[in-house]
């Protein structure tokens, strides 16, 4: 599979594209708005302590304070962090390796204070100074969630200040190799910081992984320093741009080209390669066609679709995408397609070919949190394992984490994938300012009868011969027409005529209603 990366840079928006054999496959967008500040480190100070949730909310700086829940502060006794604390009282794309050990992490460095949980209430005061790091951005209404476990992603390593535990990248499978690079970071390591060794460290010679580990060891110092000196709330380390990341993150093992059309974030490329990996600078190249990048690798379509509710399957069946407030419900109908044979085969079919196309959008929309997938009901047991089997599968190119339950009997599969960031909607879509989110209008028919009503509750107190009534042009048409009876009713009940003005202005669901002397 050919894979590429096309990146298109303007003065108030980034956008990164990650094309598997031409198709869009995933999309990153970073945006001058301060909304996308994953793995951002800040010195925050504790604002709320809430015991009854074992969490805290801490001000960073921002318009939302960020939430940190109990297993994500540092209690043991490790000494980087004692002074932090002491002083107190008078830390995407690299996502997927770091955060799968921060779980671990942290529920060993929890299990260390003598075998007994921690609770907030005992680590975190109001007022107390805290380093924290963004593990997800802020989504919607809810503040960034912060955990005091900071990691610092290089190429090759990740930087574990808070532990002292050695971790390797599943994704490198070769046992041999696995031990090698180990052994490696146990020969180089001075201190007693753990690390986790990345995808793209398989085959590296010692000689860049102590370069790296020397790096990120002076980052961490440099951010300790500022933390000293720093005032509060301040950001003591901000990640790299979205570019950047694409580069680090992404050109080895990800994709083989990386195509840019803005000189100056070429040569940012160009400079990053250079210092980190030189021998990937002929894998970059500046786009300098008349034509919009997204558009000359004809993106721009994809993206529109990725934000509808309906999708189209080359079958004639359809998937539908709900985002509710808790979950994302996604429907699979079997639409235009009737199938040749039997009804079992038609439905085998549908949700076969559904299964490709929800993995395809859940990785290209971002989805994360709980997902309910309501496959069409089919009556083997033997078919509803050859949907499920189909999605795991599918689901395997997905590099953000997710878990799938067994389908239940209603036809429906649970499944979980991990969120770090916005999704593609909530990045580019805002509540519809008509139906203020709802998703439905009150049909046409029941406006004209809510006008009905409100005619004859206002008319008693009217004294004028005539009503103006104003409203949209689509409800004057009707009340002229099928709905007329209504009027003629109105006229007869209350003894007024109601003079009917179409009004373009007017949203389809507004009306007014005048008395004329």
């Amino acid at each position: 599979m050919y894979k590429q990366l096309v990146i298109n840079v303007t003065q108030h928006e980034t956008r990164v594209a990650l094309l598997e054999d031409g198709t869009i496959a995933e999309l990153f967008i970073k945006r001058k708005d301060d909304s996308d500040i994953a793995s951002n480190i800040y010195k925050g100070k504790v604002q709320r302590v809430l015991p009854g949730m074992q969490a805290a909310f801490v001000n960073i700086g921002l318009s939302q304070a960020a939430f940190i829940y109990v297993g994500d502060v540092l209690c043991d006794n490790h000494k980087e962090f004692e002074h932090i604390f002491a002083e107190s009282d008078a830390g995407e794309f690299s996502g997927s390796e770091t955060e799968s050990r921060r779980g671990e992490n942290r529920e060993n460095s929890i299990l260390s204070v003598a075998d007994r949980p921690c609770h907030i209430e005992d680590v975190l005061k109001e007022g107390q100074e805290i380093m924290v790091q963004v593990a997800k951005s802020p989504i919607g209404s809810k503040g960034s969630r912060a955990t005091s476990y900071i990691s610092l992603p290089g190429r090759f390593l990740v930087l574990m200040p808070s532990s002292n535990h050695i971790g390797i990248s599943r994704r490198i499978e070769d046992e041999t190799e696995r031990n090698r690079l180990k052994e490696l970071i146990l020969s180089l390591r001075k201190d007693n910081m753990g690390y986790i060794v990345r995808t793209a460290a398989e085959g590296i010679q010692k000689e860049k992984l102590a370069y790296e580990m020397d790096f990120l060891k002076n980052l961490w110092e440099s951010i300790r320093k500022k933390y000293k000196k720093a005032p509060v709330p301040s950001l003591l380390h901000q990640e790299l741009t979205v570019s950047l990341r694409a580069v680090r993150d992404l050109l080895i093992h990800e994709a083989e080209k990386l195509i840019i059309d803005s000189r100056k974030g070429y040569e940012s490329v160009l400079s990053f390669l250079e210092t980190f990996m030189p021998s990937l600078k002929g894998s970059a190249e500046l786009y300098e066609g008349s034509e919009p990048i997204f558009d000359a690798y004809n993106l721009e379509g994809d993206i529109s679709r990725a934000i509808r509710k309906k999708v189209w399957l080359k079958s004639g069946g359809y998937i539908v995408i709900e985002h509710t407030e808790a979950l994302v419900a996604i429907d699979v109908n079997t639409g235009r397609y009737v199938g040749k044979h039997n009804l079992e085969e038609t439905i085998l079919k549908t949700n076969l070919e559904a299964v490709k196309e929800i993995a395809y959008q859940i990785r290209l929309r971002d989805i994360g949190g709980i997902i309910i997938i309501d496959f069409i009901d089919m009556g083997k047991k033997s078919n509803q394992e050859k949907v499920f089997t189909a999605l795991s599968e599918a689901l395997k190119k997905d590099r953000s984490k997710t878990h799938i339950l067994p389908m239940s009997e209603m036809g429906l599969i649970q499944m979980t994938r991990k969120r770090i960031k916005k999704s593609l909607t909530r990045m580019l879509c805002e509540p519809c300012f008509y139906c203020e989110g709802e998703g439905h209008l009150i049909s046409r028919q029941t406006l004209c009868y809510n006008i009905f009503r409100e005619i004859l509750r206002d008319a008693r107190d009217m004294i004028g011969s005539k009503l103006t009534l104003r409203v949209n042009p689509e409800i004057a048409e009707l009340l002229h027409g099928e709905e007329s009876h209504l009027i003629i009713s109105l006229e007869n009940i209350i003894g007024k005529q109601i003079i009917i003005y179409p009004n373009s202005d007017f949203h389809i669901e507004a009306f007014d209603i005048f008395e004329v002397m």
